[in-house]
């Protein structure tokens, strides 16, 4: 029987995806609003997306399906393919993307040119190559002292940055609005949907173990932001490197920055070799994630990705209705379509959502534009599946109906038109 994991090693888990330099990244960009505007963006943010985060999760734990596997409940076996492959694509760039910040701030703090930023890369990639090959159910004493290290550095990293620096009420601008701020908020945990349910799903307690990761994440990613918009309010810095640096940390800025990386890098290699499997089933998932973690690290150090603001939103377009889906199972009873190759209606409900989304990008809603989208597709799958069986089952009665007649000769036209009326009304 395969080794399950504790709820404490799921909590330790997303512990790890929580404490990450593209998180406090993205704190530094809620600056202009001001610490008090700042903080209640983060917290309302948080908890839209990671509500989110442990409907996905849950379905996951309670079917023992990894992510994608779980969306082939909703859009057939074929259909499910296509999600697989958008996941496996967004995870590729998030692991060149984890990988490029976390070399670029290594590079910052040691300041040994190009080459440093080369070495960094390679570094850092190797290290998450090991945390694959160790695997999940196998990490233990290993995420247990890594996890451990960054606590303690994290908080030396706060004493650090709040000790040398004061004006923690410095007043905002204008330059984000607070519905835009709280999108952003969301997008972290909402870019962990996709990859949830593959951690969950070899959980020896499900529920406890997906509520576990979900507060955990949730909470430890809400002190990331924090950290990153105090840090850029007291410093007037947004580079990461530069706020460590000026607040007087260099050893333990390195190895926060070091191993942040590793363990956050580490679920979207792992999962984008776990989604390959969903694709082709001959597959070794762990062998994928190696593979993923090399392309990611040549993609680190030929291009360049500095804009994980643009990333963190634009990536969810291919995938975010999707989600709505795995919510929508909770809350509604909707039937496994996996037996299927492909479902048409939630293809559209899929489209439309998608659609939503982006004409609400162009509207400024103060609770973000994520949480109206996933009401309205939600809403459009509960309807449009009503719809559907309704039809499906006329349908069924109709031939079974039609079945019962003898042959042809008494089969009149009154029982033929009767049929036709029944099918489409």
């Amino acid at each position: 029987m395969k080794k399950q994991t504790s709820v404490f090693e799921n909590s330790l888990i997303w512990f790890g995806a929580g404490v990450s330099i593209a998180e406090i990244l993205t704190g530094t960009y809620f600056a202009p609003l001001g610490f008090e505007k700042g903080i209640l963006a983060v917290i309302i943010g948080h908890i839209i997306g990671c509500a989110m985060l442990f409907c996905a999760g849950l379905i996951g734990g309670k079917c023992r399906k990894s992510s994608m596997e779980t969306v082939k409940m909703s859009f057939g076996n074929k259909g499910g393919l296509l999600f697989s492959v958008l996941n496996v694509i967004q995870l590729v760039g998030w692991t060149a993307i984890m990988i490029y910040d976390g070399s670029l701030s290594v590079n910052s703090i040691l300041n040994m040119g190009d080459t440093g930023r080369w070495i960094a890369c390679i570094v850092i990639g190797a290290l998450i190559v090991l945390w694959i090959l160790v695997g999940i159910s196998n990490l233990g004493k290993l995420n247990t002292i890594a996890m451990a290290a960054l606590f303690i550095l994290t908080i030396v990293m706060c004493f650090f940055i709040f000790g040398n620096g004061n004006g923690m009420g410095a007043a905002g601008d204008d330059s984000m609005s607070f519905g835009a701020a709280v999108e952003l908020s969301v997008a972290m945990p909402l870019s962990w949907l996709p990859l949830i349910s593959d951690y969950t799903r070899e959980a020896e307690k499900p529920f406890k173990a997906t509520l576990a990761s979900t507060l955990v994440y949730g909470a430890v990613s809400c002190w990331m932001y924090i950290i990153g918009m105090s840090a850029s309010i007291l410093t007037g810095e947004s580079d990461i490197a530069k706020i460590m640096l000026k607040s007087g940390l260099s050893i333990a800025g390195l190895v926060i920055v070091i191993l942040s990386t590793v363990t956050t890098t580490f679920l979207d290699a792992y999962s984008a070799g776990i989604s390959s499997e969903s694709i082709f089933s001959k597959l070794k998932g762990k062998y994928v994630a190696v593979a993923v973690t090399i392309v990611g690290v040549i993609a680190a150090i030929v291009y360049p990705m500095d804009d994980i603001y643009r990333f963190s939103l634009s990536h969810r377009f291919g995938i975010c209705s999707n989600d709505c889906h795995s919510d929508c199972r909770l809350f509604h009873s909707q039937k496994d379509r996996a037996n299927k190759a492909v479902d048409i209606c939630n293809i559209i409900v899929w489209l439309a959502g998608f659609a939503a989304y982006r004409f609400l990008m162009n509207v400024d809603i103060i609770v973000g534009n994520t949480l109206p989208d996933m009401v309205f597709t939600i809403i459009l799958c509960v309807i449009v599946t009503k719809i559907a069986d309704k039809i499906t089952s006329k349908i069924q009665k109709s031939v079974i109906a039609y079945n019962k007649v003898k042959s042809p000769s008494d089969f009149s036209d009154g029982d033929f038109l009767h049929l036709i009326f029944v099918i489409i009304f």
